[in-house]
């Protein structure tokens, strides 16, 4: 039963997760933290925090890791195979469809509302992130994180693996 769970849960993010990983990150929440309890949010976002700092696409980490986690190797194969899937099945049965209207007003409007639909989804999600990260650690540790996060990302043009690895660093040594 735990298999079919992992496919579930990674398959329904990706399916109505348009807009590719980031769009997925909320609905993946969801799935494990709300639905299944196999995470609580903290955890979770720790995992979406180091699965930012690896090279590569943040869904098919995300699955691979919650499906090892909860079935072993199986259960990876699986929660990585269901990560894939929608797009798989989607880019085979909708290429041909998409290839003839895609300078279509309406698919471009439709683009175009969906993307405001994504960021609010994920201020949503980041909310959550630091409201427990201040329950859990206190708005002193919060804000440091924050703010040198903010810098080191937007002033200094720190490369996000780096501020990730320092944020765990710092996590290391005060907390």
């Amino acid at each position: 039963m735990i298999y079919w769970k992992i496919f579930l849960a990674n398959f329904i993010a990706n399916l109505l997760g348009y807009g590719g990983g980031p769009a997925t990150i909320p609905l993946l929440e969801h799935e494990v933290v709300d639905r299944y309890s196999w995470y609580t949010t903290g955890e979770y976002s720790e995992m979406v925090a180091l699965g930012n700092g690896l090279p590569g696409p943040i869904a098919t980490k995300l699955a691979g890791y919650i499906g090892y986690d909860q079935g072993g190797l199986l259960g990876a194969a699986i929660g990585l195979f269901a990560s894939v899937a929608p797009s798989l099945i989607m880019m085979i049965a909708l290429l041909g469809l998409l290839l003839k209207f895609k300078e279509s007003k309406k698919v471009k409007r439709l683009t175009q509302f969906v993307r405001p639909t994504i960021a609010v989804l994920l201020g949503v999600m980041t909310y959550h992130f630091f409201f427990d990260s201040y329950v859990s650690t206190g708005i002193m540790h919060t804000a440091i994180i924050g703010v040198l996060g903010l810098i080191f990302l937007e002033k200094l043009h720190i490369s996000p693996v780096y501020v990730v690895l320092g944020a765990l660093v710092y996590g290391a040594v005060f907390l």
